[in-house]
């Protein structure tokens, strides 16, 4: 009788899964890692093929883990909001990979028409949209578009934008910023509303789909907080005449007017305050004409500038004595820290001295200001930033910079050194051209 009891129990237990019975859901991933990091590996002579690596960002290490698959050069990656889905972009083949990483399997892939150096992932929802600026299609005369990719279905629906450059998406994905190359206008999409396969809706803006906003100068990318879009206008750098900060109202599409600034193609918003980052030229100001720049062999820099969003003013712009010197370059990656330390990132800069034999000043494409006490530090390794990440529950940021993954100590604003890591990076075998955090930690 007992036995037959102890049957009855151990089915019901079966039956219910995960009810009662001591049973509970796994707490870890199939890994079993609590703090996972993702990065993307290009292909080398030692590997056929390219993969997105797990690594433990507990312990800054590389576990036996099998890499996933993810074209032979996958590079630049982007992230969902839950973090639920991350896909990274293969130069290789055109095709961009979504992983699950609640499962840390694949879910697909999509071909766009062309490379992108721009792409979001505004919902949980396994869907990205891609700024493709060569995108074509057969029997259409446009070039350039905004792809939308579904990976739940495989499909691929285009709406073509001339030489779309760069996507910024709203937080529920409902609107899409677009920005072109050499233009004075802010594309905004409303993506739910194109027709498959291909939508030509911005030939004949505004409608439902498309509406083209013009009144800025170049601009390049925004910063968007609720309804309100920060455009961050390149200006001269970019062939127009004045970098600057506008906002753009989402709901009435109101243009607001112009913030100077010394230069403006990336930017982060913390608080009250948008941290701006730019060369303001083709060239950027002379190193030796901003005081606060550091002696350096680099004829010249960017700068920084933190533009206050209650009154809109910016204090640095056109003041020698306030200017914040950065490196120079096309900068397109910023991050701040839980220690306010900004690390900002730039391709194409002035590589100064060589990192593989340290003598005298060595530096390249990055720069890390310091919010509490106004300083920069430029660390002595050459190189463009591909790639940013820091955490809240450690004080160290992970750079992809040059194929390699630093691991720095934000506390020092030098390279972390301890058993894990004797030389301060993670020993990843091929080029890194990316890292996303998977875990919030």
């Amino acid at each position: 009788m007992i036995r037959r009891i102890l049957v009855l129990v151990l089915g019901l237990c079966a039956s219910l899964a995960l009810v009662s019975c001591g049973s509970s859901k796994a707490k870890y991933p199939p890994s079993g890692l609590p703090d996972r990091v993702m990065a993307s590996q290009g292909v080398t002579a030692t590997f056929n093929f390219g993969s997105v690596l797990i690594l433990d960002g507990y312990n800054d290490t590389i576990p036996r883990l099998q890499p996933l698959s993810a074209g032979n050069s996958p590079g630049l990656m982007a992230i969902t909001p839950t973090r639920n889905v991350v896909a990274a972009f293969d130069a290789s083949s055109n095709a961009v990979y979504a992983i699950d990483t609640y499962r840390e399997t694949g879910i697909g892939n999509v071909h766009l028409q062309g490379p992108t150096s721009s792409m979001v992932f505004p919902t949980a929802d396994a869907i990205g949209y891609a700024a493709v600026p060569t995108a074509t299609a057969n029997g259409y005369t446009f070039v350039g578009a905004l792809d939308i990719m579904n990976f739940s279905n495989g499909s691929l629906i285009t709406i073509a934008v001339n030489n779309a450059e760069t996507v910024v998406a709203n937080s529920d994905g409902s609107q899409l910023l677009v920005f072109s190359n050499d233009s004075n206008s802010v594309t905004v999409l409303s993506p739910t509303a194109s027709e498959p396969p291909v939508d030509l809706s911005c030939q004949n803006a505004p409608n439902a789909v498309c509406t083209v906003i013009p009144g800025f100068d170049r601009p390049v990318n925004a910063v968007i907080n609720g309804n309100t879009a920060y455009i961050l206008n390149c200006g001269a750098e970019c062939g127009g005449t004045q970098a600057s900060v506008q906002t753009l109202d989402l709901t009435t599409f109101a243009v607001g007017a112009p913030v100077n600034v010394n230069g403006a193609t990336i930017g982060l918003l913390s608080g009250t305050q948008l941290y701006v980052a730019g060369n303001g030229t083709p060239t950027g100001p002379l190193c030796a004409s901003i005081p606060s720049a550091a002696a350096t062999a680099a004829t010249y820099c960017g700068t920084l500038d933190i533009v206050n969003l209650t009154t809109m003013t910016d204090p640095y712009y056109n003041n020698p004595g306030a200017e914040i010197a950065i490196t120079d370059g096309y900068h397109n990656r910023i991050d701040l820290t839980t220690t306010s330390q900004l690390f900002v990132g730039a391709y194409h800069c002035t590589n100064v001295g060589n990192s593989g034999n340290p003598v005298g000043e060595v530096r390249g494409c990055l720069a890390i200001y310091n919010g509490t006490n106004n300083s920069v530090v430029f660390p002595p390794y050459n190189g463009d930033v591909t790639g940013l990440q820091g955490f809240t529950t450690r004080t160290v940021e992970y750079v992809a910079q040059q194929g390699t993954l630093l691991v720095y100590d934000t506390l020092t604003d030098t390279l972390l050194f301890d058993d894990y890591l004797p030389e301060g990076t993670i020993n990843i075998v091929g080029y890194v051209g990316d890292v996303k955090a998977i875990d919030f930690f």
